[in-house]
């Protein structure tokens, strides 16, 4: 059973979405999960959203926003309905206030350097966890800081006191999983430059939206364990994920433009066929979560 049809097995009309950040052009990568949500969608006679998250107000450009739905249409993607997270900051802002309103999040002053600098900090899937210095600030000490920049953190062991034990989330690939956020410490929700984090925006707006099948690279396995918390937290339903394998060049390495993965604007400027890539990439999907190699 490839991991598509493990999706479709479901039996329902799945609602999935594509998610990109406009700080930036999409490459293959970014195509193959746009393709597979897509079609996911479309053959269960669901509904295929759109969301351009673009809360990073300093990089976030509306060009890169032209050029993504200039990219999709070109690889003969359609979609139900678009919205953009920077329409729904108030949606961020009262889920804050919920977790606050529980002391199960607290303001942070400590810069990245300064965690950077705690040697002895365990390391997550984004790098040191936090060590915990503002979670042991008193009420009087945090209040006298407020003035300062700080993001808002989710206390961890809080969060895990109230909800029930053993939370799970069902992946398409890895099957029925035991949610573990412990790794991933005192996370950010709420940026010192941003409304929200990646991890509170996604879990808001998925619920918000109705998604009930999310489709993502599988270097994202590791934060969903914080957003099924979170999920818990808020009482929001728990969709169905599947977490597909990462694109791969003929080196093995992650396809990135950083590591000069063609962009699909200049491949698309550059005369290729846009539906005859789509078919290409569509051919790539793989029955396990290994990377899969892609070459144009």
């Amino acid at each position: 059973m490839t991991a598509r049809r493990a999706i479709r097995g479901q039996g329902a009309a799945c609602v999935t979405r594509f998610a990109p950040s406009p700080t930036g052009l999409l490459h293959e990568g970014h195509a193959y999960s746009a393709i597979l949500a897509h079609d996911i969608a479309r053959e269960t006679g669901g509904r295929f959203l759109l969301r351009i998250e673009d809360i990073d107000g300093t990089r976030s450009r509306p060009d890169h926003v032209d050029a993504i739905l200039a990219d999709l249409a070109w690889l003969g993607l359609t979609w139900d309905d678009v919205v953009f997270q920077s329409a729904r900051l108030d949606l961020y802002a009262a889920a804050i206030d919920r977790l606050r309103r529980r002391g199960l999040v607290y303001p942070c002053f400590c810069t990245r350097a300064a965690i950077t600098a705690s040697l002895s900090a365990p390391h997550g899937s984004e790098g040191p966890a936090y060590p915990g210095t503002c979670r042991v600030l008193t009420p009087d000490e945090r209040g006298a800081r407020m003035a300062e920049a700080h993001c808002w953190r989710l206390d961890l062991a809080q969060a895990l006191d109230a909800v029930p034990p053993g939370l799970r989330w069902h992946d398409a690939i890895a099957g029925e999983v035991v949610a573990d956020p412990t790794p991933q410490g005192d996370v950010i929700l709420a940026r010192k430059d941003a409304p929200a984090s990646y991890h509170l925006a996604v879990t808001v707006d998925d619920a918000a939206q109705g998604v009930t099948d999310i489709v993502r690279g599988v270097d994202l396995f590791a934060a969903t364990h914080v957003h099924r918390l979170l999920q818990a937290l808020l009482d929001l339903p728990t969709p169905r994920y599947h977490h597909h394998p990462l694109l791969t060049d003929t080196n093995g390495e992650r396809l990135a433009k950083r590591r000069g993965a063609p962009s699909l604007a200049a491949l698309r400027e550059g005369g290729v066929d846009g539906s005859a890539l789509a078919a290409r990439l569509r051919a790539t999907i793989a029955k396990s979560p290994q990377p899969t190699t892609f070459e144009l």
